[in-house]
């Protein structure tokens, strides 16, 4: 659950911005910024939107540090922090929202890179009940009629060529189906590192806690 910080748009390095992220709630408390507070804005590297600093003289009477809530804002589970660091997660196991991260996680080019299968698509995919986990891009094409017939990815060219490149996606390594799978901490790095040492997915679903600490 990422705090993010809702601006006046302003221009900034030649573009308009009007969200930044505002991290964690450390990262909150250390600027001690509250909703209406007036704020320096720049760009990190003139790409990424930073929250530099409140503008303390200009704050108006009566505001009071933003708290992120102790329940998930989709789905009402509770909201803990998680283990030793600043980071707030949804206890929910049902969520939407994490539903959604975990698919674009999946399709994204760092885990199974499936061209074209953009944001947008996965959000309406979810929404008209055509996916509802991650095994379900692969039974897109059973769909392929209904897909063409409800212009969620366009029409037929579009959609054949999605479902092209979900097809191909089964011949990627095994390292980015387990860093598409979402665990914590197991990004590509760790997939690989995994991967060497267990040679396929299915050893490593065998594999003790034991052998998995060893690496």
């Amino acid at each position: 659950i990422t705090p993010t910080a809702v601006f006046d748009p302003i221009r900034l390095c030649g573009t308009t911005v009007s969200r930044a992220t505002l991290h964690n709630q450390d990262y909150i408390d250390s600027l001690d910024a509250g909703i209406g507070d007036t704020i320096v804005v720049n760009k990190s590297g003139e790409i990424i939107p930073k929250v530099k600093c409140v503008v303390k003289e200009k704050r108006k009477p009566g505001t009071v540090r933003f708290k992120i809530g102790n329940a998930c804002p989709v789905c009402g589970a509770p909201a803990v922090r998680d283990g030793d660091t600043a980071d707030m997660r949804c206890t929910g196991s049902r969520c939407p929202a994490q539903l959604e991260r975990r698919i674009i996680n999946f399709t994204g080019r760092s885990a199974m890179d499936i061209k074209g299968f953009g944001e947008v698509y996965v959000a309406e995919l979810l929404r008209a009940g055509f996916i509802k986990d991650i095994s379900d891009i692969y039974r897109l094409r059973e769909h392929r009629e209904e897909l063409i017939e409800s212009g969620i990815i366009g029409r037929e060219k579009n959609t054949d060529k999605l479902l092209s490149a979900i097809e191909a996606s089964k011949s990627n390594d095994a390292f980015r189906i387990l860093t598409g799978l979402g665990i914590p901490n197991v990004g590509r790095s760790a997939a690989r590192a995994i991967l060497r040492k267990f040679g396929s997915i299915q050893a490593v679903a065998e594999a003790s806690v034991e052998e998995l600490t060893e690496v």
